[in-house]
């Protein structure tokens, strides 16, 4: 673990900054913003920045069985993950959604067990439903009563198996490419697959999101974190992350999304933290490190 602190922090830092992006994307949807809109502007401002920072004409040449699995990785780390997510959040309690994504870790364990025969250690186990049995705590707070609502509940589950593929399938792809070219390659497939959802929601009464801009402080402010913070940095960096850690370790500072959202919501929102949603962060940081030790 000494060898990695570094990369721990970064890992760190990407979660913590994906764990306040909710509070951003509500923003965005009470200025009159859609899921997908909000997605694809986030994504062309990172991808834009890409095109500065990578141009493509110094990439290296990919082939084409590489080329799908980044088509995959645009798939399942961007436009269909989150789809899934937000469409989840406006069917189902933030509680479940919350819960159920941080399945992540399992699914992650799951796959590469039946894909790569990856054995699946008794830390891991303990970790994730420790880490799981915290985000269960935190995000009910003490207070919120379980609905169950079929399709948000199950929108939540296949946004969890998405980012467990996406970091099993970037895997196979970081030691043979650079971070800044996997990225780009997520960004361009992400807003390629988008675009039709994206499309038709351009003739909306309520004005697209380029009309949204106009004089928009608060709007453009978010979209300009949300794009160039959370998306162009975050995904930079964990990529890196995975590329060092694994797919396996990198996901169970997921649960750590959690904690951030409640402590956030506490500080921007002034909701009450109680001692069960405590307790349960307790949990999380307990699963997280456990999750990360090698035994």
């Amino acid at each position: 673990m000494k060898n990695n602190k570094g990369i721990y922090g970064i890992a760190l830092f990407c979660v913590i900054i994906w764990g306040t992006t909710f509070v951003s994307t509500k923003v965005l949807i009470n200025n009159g913003l859609t899921p997908s809109e909000i997605f694809f502007v986030r994504f062309a401002l990172g991808y834009t920045g890409l095109l500065c920072i990578a141009p493509p004409k110094f990439s290296k040449k990919v082939n084409w069985k590489d080329e799908f699995l980044f088509f995959i990785t645009g798939l399942t780390g961007g436009s269909l993950y989150f789809l899934a997510e937000n469409t989840a959040l406006e069917l189902t309690q933030t509680s479940n959604v919350s819960v159920l994504v941080a399945t992540t870790p399992i699914w992650t364990a799951l796959v590469m067990r039946l894909t790569d025969k990856v054995k699946i250690k008794k830390n891991l186990i303990i970790g994730s439903c420790l880490g799981l049995a915290g985000v269960a705590l935190v995000a009910f707070n003490g207070n919120a009563v379980l609905k169950i609502s079929p399709v948000g509940d199950c929108l939540s589950l296949l946004a969890a198996f998405l980012w467990a593929l996406y970091g099993i399938v970037l895997k196979k792809l970081d030691n043979r490419y650079s971070t800044f070219i996997i990225t780009r390659k997520v960004f361009f497939y992400g807003l390629l697959t988008i675009l039709p959802v994206f499309l038709l929601e351009l003739g909306r009464p309520q004005g697209s999101p380029i009309q949204m801009l106009s004089f928009n402080f608060e709007v453009i402010f978010n979209l300009l974190f949300l794009g160039i913070a959370a998306s162009l940095l975050c995904y930079l960096l964990w990529n890196k992350v995975i590329e060092k850690l694994g797919a396996q370790k990198s996901t169970s500072f997921i649960y750590i999304v959690t904690l951030t959202s409640l402590v956030t919501a506490a500080i921007v929102l002034h909701e009450t933290i109680t001692p069960i949603a405590m307790l349960g962060a307790l949990f999380i940081l307990l699963g997280v490190y456990l999750s990360e030790k090698n035994w």
